[in-house]
């Protein structure tokens, strides 16, 4: 008996431990980012997005993961999905630091993987959802990992940056450790609703901090750059109870010679025909693809619809994003790419896809890009689990 009464201590000892842990991990990590003040609260709840103390999307679209739809998607989480992750990475082109310093023309962008930019523009350099970590997760070693290991540069190559674009707070959009590495060789941070409260506890001071809510824009010099609507959700986690206290966007970017639109995360919805007739057409759609799955096609597109979204915005060229970096959907990891590039040839939209790291311009021709991502099918199938 006594034996048995200290393998129960032990048992509930360590149990307590693992308990307070959490606890403590969750109300002290710097990850989890900061809340509004009160004055910064009183202009949120102004905002025609903000009702009953949270933010909602246009017509009430809400994710409902209750009943069925839940133990669907635990078993979902519990099936093996073939060839979910790359059995080799993708090899990322490596970016020149002094390249990068030299451009000084026409509209540049590198993609980083997932909805993670560089844009070169006019002068200045733009980052968009700089998400440059190795995972989108809180608890980096148990967390969604990074398909390739090796970035194609490094954040303290990349040059001064002059303006950091952010649609919300996921984690896969938003990283502590990139800010932190980011933040003192950065200008400007422009992001939605709320989203500031989490700049400014990681040291980000407010004199470079704009929120804005849809609709809204800010200059930067000769650049124009608009917060417009999303079907999305927001979030970190901190106890459930930051759940849409910060609001989430798309984002319309603007120079003297250029038009391009950057989607965020969104589902398909009315606002991009809304998008499309106040500010197009676009020389350039950069639109989500990827991470979906029906139980929750209200707050992601499916890839058919990431081309029908870049016809309702007017966009010349589209390419899709949101793939290719992390594994946060049960479906194979080309899968994104192959179905939205079968519907852009069958509605004759023509569609970009470059390789992590490599520098496109967009200067009135069609970008030439390659199907890289279809010359990985001939790799050894892995699955979820392996």
């Amino acid at each position: 008996m006594k034996k048995m009464a200290k393998t129960m201590i032990i048992i509930a000892s360590t149990l307590a431990l693992i308990v307070i842990s959490v606890v403590l991990f969750m109300a002290l990590s710097p990850q989890f980012g900061g809340l509004p003040t009160q004055k910064q609260q009183l202009i949120y709840n102004q905002s025609p997005q903000h009702r009953d103390g949270k933010f909602a999307n246009m017509g009430d679209v809400k994710m409902e993961m209750t009943g069925k739809k839940f133990w669907a998607m635990l078993k979902e989480q519990f099936n093996v999905h073939p060839n979910a992750t790359p059995a080799q990475p993708p090899h990322p082109v490596s970016m020149d630091s002094t390249d990068l310093l030299r451009h000084n023309g026409d509209f540049r962008l590198f993609w980083f993987g997932h909805s993670s930019f560089l844009i070169q523009t006019n002068g200045k350099n733009i980052l968009i959802d700089p998400m440059l970590g190795q995972s989108a997760s809180p608890v980096p070693f148990i967390g969604v990992k990074r398909f390739n290991k090796k970035m194609p540069i490094e954040i303290e190559q990349l040059p001064l940056i002059d303006l950091v674009l952010i649609s919300h707070d996921h984690y896969d959009h938003l990283d502590y450790q990139s800010i932190k590495r980011l933040k003192d060789k950065t200008e400007a941070f422009y992001t939605p609703l709320g989203v500031g409260a989490h700049l400014r506890a990681w040291g980000v001071d407010s004199m470079r901090i704009t929120e804005l809510d849809w609709w809204q824009h800010a200059q930067l010099d000769e650049l124009s750059f608009t917060c417009t609507p999303a079907q999305h959700f927001s979030g970190r986690g901190k106890w459930f109870s930051d759940q849409a206290s910060t609001l989430w966007c798309s984002w319309v970017i603007q120079t003297p010679e250029k038009k391009v639109f950057f989607s965020g995360d969104s589902g398909y919805g009315p606002h991009f025909k809304t998008i499309g007739e106040k500010y197009g057409p676009f020389d350039l759609a950069l639109m989500e693809c990827g991470q979906y799955n029906d139980l929750w096609k209200e707050i992601h597109m499916m890839p058919e619809e990431t081309i029908l979204a870049a016809q309702d915005i007017k966009a010349r060229i589209v390419m899709p994003i949101h793939w290719g970096a992390f594994k946060l959907a049960m479906h194979d990891w080309l899968d994104p790419i192959t179905r939205a590039s079968a519907k852009a040839n069958e509605t004759g939209l023509p569609v970009i896809t470059p390789r992590i790291g490599e520098g496109l311009l967009l200067n009135g021709e069609i970008p030439a890009t390659t199907q890289w991502w279809d010359e990985r099918r001939n790799e050894p199938i892995i699955t979820a689990n392996q």
